[in-house]
């Protein structure tokens, strides 16, 4: 992919540019572990820094955007969704799997995606109707879901998001883990989400996610050809994807699993 839209430009700079703050941030934070109050203060910091650049930037671009907010309505009209610090946990404790993402979310349909790991470079992104992608230096490359239909040969990724609901998770895992060839906890659904588009794993499950956490990789999936539903959806012959954002309860996977999953979770 040679031609990159006006708007696809503009969410894909603002997220460097944040991220230049949050990588200089994450190179500090092995100097502070030994320091519990000042770690944590440090990693708030960082947060509010990157938040507050995506803000600025987004709305001197698309000043009619308003913002959504995890736990409250999506706003009526155009709006952004955006996640300043996916996976605050490994940011905090020096892992190199953590994000920042944006969605573009136009007349109630997510519209643009970027999800960016600044410590490792990898820029995923994604726009309604024109495929998902991995930024390269000289040619873009195009993501495809993993084609796998065995669950025994597939790799799962799942997030403990709520540890008042560890039942809830547990089942999920008890489930899952007989079945699945193998299962993996990174620790930022974002990337998961990504990961799943990229075919690197082939399915993700989890409950509770943030709505800024999964928009931008919903996109993602489904740009890739891959499916996603709501957990505890009644019907999977179609997806709804309202349903999964509103309740952050997702599987993510190629079509090729799509029934399996579901059908094994909800035995």
């Amino acid at each position: 992919m040679s031609y990159l839209s006006a708007n696809m430009n503009m969410l894909m700079t603002a997220v460097k540019k944040a991220a230049s703050f949050l990588s200089r941030d994450f190179s500090e934070i092995e100097k502070l572990q030994s320091s519990v109050k000042g770690h944590q203060e440090f990693v708030a910091a960082a947060v509010r820094k990157v938040e507050a650049n995506l803000r600025t930037e987004l709305s001197r671009s698309r000043p009619a955007f308003a913002f959504a907010e995890n736990g409250k309505p999506r706003p009526a009209g155009s709006c952004f969704i955006v996640s300043s610090l996916d996976g605050v946990v490994n940011f905090a404790h020096g892992i190199p799997h953590f994000s920042i993402s944006i969605a573009t979310c136009e007349n109630g349909a997510l519209t643009a995606a970027v999800i960016y790991n600044p410590a490792t470079d990898e820029l995923y992104f994604a726009e309604k109707g024109n495929g998902a992608y991995k930024e390269g230096f000289r040619n873009h490359e195009r993501l495809r879901v993993s084609f796998r239909k065995e669950l025994g040969e597939c790799v799962f990724s799942t997030q403990i998001n709520d540890k008042e609901n560890l039942g809830a998770y547990a089942a999920v895992r008890d489930k899952l883990v007989p079945q699945a060839g193998a299962l993996r906890v990174f620790g930022a659904a974002s990337l998961d989400l990504a990961y799943v588009a990229a075919g690197k794993i082939d399915a993700t499950v989890s409950l509770g996610n943030g709505l800024s956490d999964i928009a931008a990789g919903i996109l993602l999936v489904k740009e890739a050809g891959g499916s996603v539903y709501e957990l505890n959806q009644k019907d999977i012959r179609s997806e709804d994807i309202e349903a999964v954002l509103a309740s952050g309860n997702i599987i993510a996977c190629n079509a090729n699993l799509g029934k399996k999953v579901y059908d094994l979770l909800n035995k």
